[in-house]
């Protein structure tokens, strides 16, 4: 799963190189072997965005997208659209891409981040359980939104990041973007279209195995 996400990010024309960032010697060896790179890190973070602020401190770049190994549907237009406002605007510092939710199940499942924003696109909240209200919605229309985990930052902000204290929402959702919100810094939501299935559970691998028959990327990575 991890060699599909890393090729697939590489097709992503916006983006300069790929550095699987891992504490488990098999992956690293499994990217080396596909002529991949990547970097050790260390096995104690409790944070993906601080296995990620390792890595990057040996990078040149002034932007840094953290694709999550559990995102093995990741596509290159999705990539390119969760940069963007960072190239565009130079106020905003990181971005999160999310999209739609379109059952009850993911809506109430434990595994999905649920993410709610303001009228600026802004994220407000991160959260595991369903929101807005299931029981105060009813009837009402309005969209349910997830987060990805696919999260772009200015490495200056991602440094600062990693001396920000971790934070009570964040040990509570365990979402360490909510980190960054305590803190009072602004998360841009970047909306895709695309089809996007976070690898959580056996059921969610098998899922993801029927989708990738029909998938139009994977014959430009893997040559039969």
């Amino acid at each position: 799963m991890i060699e599909h996400i890393r090729k697939r990010v590489a097709l992503t024309r916006s983006v300069s190189g790929v550095i699987v960032a891992t504490c488990d010697r098999e992956i690293f060896d499994a990217v080396k072997a596909g002529g991949g790179k990547a970097v050790m890190t260390s096995p104690s973070h409790q944070r993906c965005t601080d296995r990620i602020i390792e890595a990057s401190l040996s990078v040149e770049a002034d932007i840094v997208i953290n694709v999550q190994g559990d995102e093995p549907m990741v596509r290159p237009e999705m990539l390119d659209s969760v940069v963007a406002p960072l190239l565009n605007e130079p106020g905003i510092t990181c971005t999160n891409l999310i999209s739609e939710i379109n059952s009850d199940e993911e809506f109430n499942s434990s595994n999905v981040v649920k993410t709610v924003c303001d009228t600026d696109n802004n994220v407000i909240y991160f959260s595991r359980e369903p929101i807005p209200s299931v029981h105060k919605a009813s009837g009402l229309p309005y969209k349910r939104y997830k987060q990805l985990g696919i999260i772009a930052f200015r490495k200056d902000f991602l440094l600062l990041f990693s001396k920000l204290p971790q934070t009570p929402l964040e040990i509570v959702e365990s979402v360490d973007m909510l980190r960054a919100i305590e803190h009072g810094y602004k998360i841009r939501a970047v909306l895709t279209s695309s089809q996007a299935v976070g690898v959580d559970t056996p059921q969610d691998l098998e899922r993801v195995r029927g989708l990738m028959k029909n998938d139009d990327l994977m014959p430009l990575y893997i040559k039969k």
